[in-house]
């Protein structure tokens, strides 16, 4: 089926995409959470979807390429969801979007320090991220540097940090 365009524009094409309030979220889930099935992703974001959006928003990402499911083996009814290589590809853009909103916006330190170490640590760790990725969601062998680990113990230590500070 030929989906219309207002325009060929790549960042418009890119909007039409993954320009609504939720698809992002949804990916970065994905990707930083590790969120893998429909219950985590309903019931561990920051932001509180709706079940009703969040199947609607896995269908339209599954539709665009940029998820994929597999049925769980431990269970018929539930899938499990991955990340597609256009998605992974998305580490750049949201590692930047990231870095702008610790700028630009009163986002919390717990919430913000991925943000930070993905910023300083440039585009040699957001290839390595998206090597890591590669291996968690598409089956590539897995590299020896765990980002997702290290973004992870960041995030526990300012949250620890900020438990004993209250």
């Amino acid at each position: 089926m030929d989906v219309a365009h207002r325009s060929g524009c790549p960042i418009n094409l890119t909007l039409e995409m993954l320009g609504d309030r939720w698809s992002l979220i949804v990916i970065r889930d994905l990707m930083f959470g590790n969120r893998r099935h429909f219950r985590e992703l309903l019931t561990q974001s920051e932001e509180g979807i709706a079940s009703n959006v969040l199947a609607d928003r896995l269908k339209r990402l599954r539709e665009s390429g940029m998820l994929s499911r597999t049925e769980d083996p431990s269970h018929k009814q539930k899938g499990i969801y991955s990340l597609t290589e256009p998605a992974i590809q998305l580490v750049p853009l949201i590692a930047q979007m990231g870095a702008w909103g610790r700028r630009h916006t009163p986002a919390s330190e717990e919430l913000s320090i991925r943000a930070e170490l993905l910023e300083n640590g440039g585009p040699q760790m957001w290839a390595a991220f998206m090597e890591e990725l590669r291996a968690l969601h598409l089956g590539a062998p897995m590299p020896e540097r765990s980002v997702f680990a290290e973004l992870q113990a960041a995030y526990l230590a300012v949250v620890a940090g900020n438990r004993v500070g209250e």
